[in-house]
């Protein structure tokens, strides 16, 4: 039994390890704060839960039917890594050139009119996915679940593997969510003038990190080409 549960957190531990310093979360909450600017805090509340919810989903589904339906669409990972990278690099464009939202004067009243479609909406795309949720993650994910499909034989490859991947990806959108519901304090010390700064930088390096993962793609795709010749 105490075997059997060592196993357990092991595996739990081996999943949130390989994710978290992808997703890095605490890194993100200047994005997810500058992408919800114009919200009011009761909007930002409901978009961490949601964007929990669908980070849950995003990495499970990825962990388990990723590569299934890569597979059957004919797509590969480094196809996957351009196009999430050019995502990421379109978003941290945007978040760039925005104005910050202290400068608007209307800024305190644009949240109160979203829809909560809306803000499901946005939830999903770009918050979810692919800033919190992005190719990297997606890869990371779907890699864990092919290792997962090799892990011993009967009840430990489908009961045991998959429980601790369930709660590992759970207690790693716990942390998401406790990130982005609490981002504004962790930003606090720093200062009005401070907080743009930072959201400026955190906003130039997603930029770096979405050409990175897109040239990754497409080194992978080059390679076997050059390497022919």
């Amino acid at each position: 039994m105490l075997a059997t549960l060592l196993l357990f957190v092991s595996k739990v531990l081996f999943v949130a390890a390989a994710l978290l310093p992808i997703m890095n979360p605490p890194g993100m909450v200047p994005v997810f704060l500058a992408q919800t600017a114009r919200n009011t805090p009761e909007q930002r509340v409901y978009l961490s839960r949601r964007i929990a919810v669908f980070a849950f989903l995003l990495l499970l589904g990825s962990m388990y039917i990723g590569g299934f339906v890569l597979e059957i669409f004919g797509v590969s990972l480094p196809v996957v890594q351009i196009s999430g990278g050019m995502l990421i690099t379109l978003a941290a464009w945007r978040m760039l050139n925005d104005e910050p939202a202290e400068a608007s004067p209307a800024s305190g009243q644009l949240g109160e009119h979203i829809s909560r479609d809306a803000l499901k909406q946005k939830a999903f795309y770009p918050l979810a996915f692919p800033l919190t949720v992005g190719p990297g993650s997606v890869s990371v994910a779907i890699t864990l679940g092919a290792s997962f499909a090799h892990t011993g034989e009967g009840w430990m490859r489908y009961v045991l593997a998959p429980l601790a991947a369930m709660v590992a990806v759970a207690l790693v959108s716990v942390f998401v969510y406790l990130c982005y519901r609490h981002g504004e304090r962790l930003l606090a010390l720093l200062g009005q003038t401070g907080a743009v700064v930072f959201m400026r930088l955190t906003a130039f390096i997603l930029l770096c990190l979405g050409v990175q993962i897109m040239w990754d793609g497409a080194r992978e795709l080059l390679l076997p080409l050059l390497a022919a010749r």
